[in-house]
């Protein structure tokens, strides 16, 4: 009995430290999990708070939606609108910018509802109807209605793209005047689109989505995003810092579940969009990095090919992977301007 006591008080104590330990880890952790579900966003670099500061706002429904408008050359009359892909901003034509003032008279980009420096509602139905409308409103607010445009587009800006391209083919109103499109590794396609793992996750886990939002941390994001750049081409550390801050602010964080609907939504509307791109007579181009994961080579250029016969295609050096405006600026310029003077 002696021994059965002594085991007895041995136990006591030891569930007496576990509680303890247990209490211990509480205290440290549940602060911690608090402070860091509600971290402040990072601070802008000086090279995001240049291009913020550049910047100028426009109301669109109440909400505030940042663009940059640059008059660059004087004997030309051609505009150029630039539309970003997901999860990033506008910022990711900032190694394009000054060549294309060069060429065009304006040089226009936003940052859609939801992104970068624009409003970031929530809850919010966000869908790729909005953006196209953001663009056209956006346009209407810098008096270009009754210019023809070029769009220059990438990633979740080619299906914004495809959206504008069908309401101006079928004269919407306040529809854009389309000059020419140049498209850049969207998933047009989603027999050839090939979501990432925590994209899936965010856009079809309703239970999921709010936690994994809120525990998607810098070191987290870095991984995804170099994932789908080419392992020559990846961004420096201050470039993904500042990809990072810019879905931070003004917590973007917590809305790109809400956003990634845009997935469901290219399936629900394929007809429509990728009805626009086999039917249009705008002059059309693709620049194409074959590294891509998200639209892996040779499956979807050849698809593209297939489906949009009247499109021209660059395809970018093997290395290059889902963001050629970034990775390869001046082969994606090159191609550009290819394109641009050949109609």
């Amino acid at each position: 009995t002696n021994e059965h006591n002594s085991q007895c008080k041995l136990y006591s104590v030891n569930s007496c430290a576990m509680k303890e330990w247990w209490i211990h880890v509480t205290l440290v952790c549940v602060p911690l999990l608090a402070v860091y579900l509600h971290i402040p966003p990072p601070q802008l670099s000086p090279a995001l708070q240049k291009w913020h500061s550049v910047g100028e706002v426009f109301q669109f429904r109440g909400r505030e939606i940042f663009y940059r408008d640059s008059h660059g050359a004087l004997g030309s009359s051609d505009v150029v609108i630039l539309l970003h892909g997901f999860p990033t901003s506008s910022h990711d034509w900032n190694k394009i910018w000054e060549p294309l003032t060069q060429r065009f008279n304006r040089v226009v980009a936003l940052d859609f509802l939801g992104f970068g420096f624009s409003d970031k509602p929530r809850p919010h139905k966000y869908s790729i109807f909005e953006q196209a409308s953001v663009v056209e409103a956006l346009v209407a607010h810098l008096g270009l209605s009754h210019q023809r445009v070029n769009l220059v587009s990438h990633d979740y800006g080619d299906t914004v793209a495809l959206e504008l391209l069908y309401r101006s083919d079928h004269n919407r109103t306040g529809h854009l005047t389309l000059n020419s499109l140049c498209l850049s590794n969207g998933g047009l396609f989603p027999e050839t689109n090939h979501p990432r793992l925590l994209q899936t996750l965010l856009k079809d886990s309703s239970f999921l989505a709010p936690v994994l939002t809120r525990l998607t941390n810098f070191r987290i994001f870095q991984k995804g995003i170099g994932d789908v750049f080419g392992p020559y081409t990846q961004p420096t550390y201050a470039e993904f810092w500042d990809m990072w801050t810019s879905l931070r602010y003004n917590d973007g964080n917590l809305v790109v579940d809400s956003i990634l609907q845009y997935i469901n939504q290219r399936l629900q509307h394929r007809e429509r969009w990728v009805g626009a791109l086999t039917s249009t007579f705008v002059p059309l181009h693709m620049i194409y990095g074959p590294l891509d994961p998200v639209n892996p080579h040779p499956q979807f250029i050849r698809r593209y090919q297939q489906l949009v016969q009247r499109s021209t295609v660059t395809v970018l050096d093997e290395h290059i992977s889902h963001y050629p405006q970034l990775e390869d600026p001046t082969g994606f310029l090159s191609a550009y301007f290819n394109f641009i003077h050949s109609f």
